[in-house]
């Protein structure tokens, strides 16, 4: 696929989408991919009154139905909190709060009289939530937050909506979660430079990536003061500081984005076998770990 022939920006769900095809993209494609982003926002989004989401966190602890997609994404969910030992949890979200990262981005932690961030763990995924395909069942009132892995799997409904439109070779963008569909040998794989969050101007390494996805997560994005960022271990309702950045490449961006979140808390190795996926991680004392095999250079 030449690149890029035509290309597709707007903002949704807080970041800069772009779709990268061979030619420019039908409108009617391009409707149903708004109306699915649209979808999706309503379901999971946490800074919607009007949002699923948000009924649950006014419900209390209940019996609340799914929404139709629910189930992958949960499906890595439970996959995230037995790699990490429940440091990733969609119950994170009255933490975050907490954080000061809310519906009205007040962005002010709270804090005690002398000064010290006040924190508390979120609620235990795997002890205080039950579901089956259509239920989630509820054992204390929590605020869900799908940030770990929510992007990455719109990501992908957003490629199968493509696919469904016969749009088979394209580049999926969501704010630096990617996903590669068709990429043929005549145009070569994309590549992909991993941005170092200490120097946005350098690069730790660059990927290629011909089909699959490549996510990524850093403490650098949506910060809003000193070791205040949305990498936020569920177990103490604290920001993680041990690691820096991670990337993840897997099959899906679905994956790939819960792993990049997975490998700031778990053994690299562990999070790469549990899904499948390849991995580079910037620790905070600037060490670099990174998979065999990855398609791309590492700068040790």
């Amino acid at each position: 696929m030449p690149r890029p022939e035509a290309t597709e920006a707007f903002d949704a769900i807080g970041t800069r989408w772009t779709i990268d095809t061979a030619e420019p993209l039908p409108h009617a494609a391009l409707r149903a991919v708004r109306e699915r982003i649209d979808r999706f926002d309503r379901d999971w989004s946490r800074f919607r009154a009007d949002s699923w989401v948000s009924e649950v966190a006014r419900g209390g602890a209940g019996a609340y139905r799914l929404p139709d997609d629910a189930g992958p994404l949960l499906d890595a969910y439970d996959a995230a909190a037995r790699a990490t030992d429940g440091a990733v949890s969609p119950l994170v979200g009255r933490a975050l709060e907490g954080l000061g990262y809310d519906a009205a981005y007040t962005l002010r932690a709270r804090r005690d009289a002398e000064g010290a961030l006040l924190t508390a763990p979120a609620p235990d995924w795997r002890a205080a939530a039950r579901r089956d395909e259509a239920t989630l069942t509820l054992d204390v009132p929590a605020l869900i937050d799908v940030g770990a892995g929510g992007k990455g799997y719109l990501v992908d409904l957003v490629s199968g909506v493509l696919a469904a439109h016969g749009v088979g070779e394209h580049v999926v963008d969501a704010g630096g979660d990617l996903r590669a569909a068709g990429l043929g040998t005549a145009s070569g794989p994309l590549t992909v430079a991993l941005e170092d969050p200490r120097d946005t101007g350098r690069a730790v390494g660059v990927l290629r990536l011909a089909d699959g996805a490549l996510c990524g997560s850093a403490t650098n994005r949506r910060a809003w003061g000193e070791g205040l960022h949305h990498v936020v271990d569920a177990r103490t309702g604290a920001p993680t500081s041990d690691v820096l950045a991670t990337w993840a490449v897997g099959g899906s961006a679905l994956t790939a984005d819960v792993a990049a979140t997975a490998l700031f808390f778990a053994d690299p190795d562990l999070v790469a076998s549990r899904f499948g996926v390849r991995y580079v991680v910037l620790r905070a004392d600037g060490s670099l770990r990174w998979s065999l095999g990855l398609d791309g250079e590492v700068f040790a």
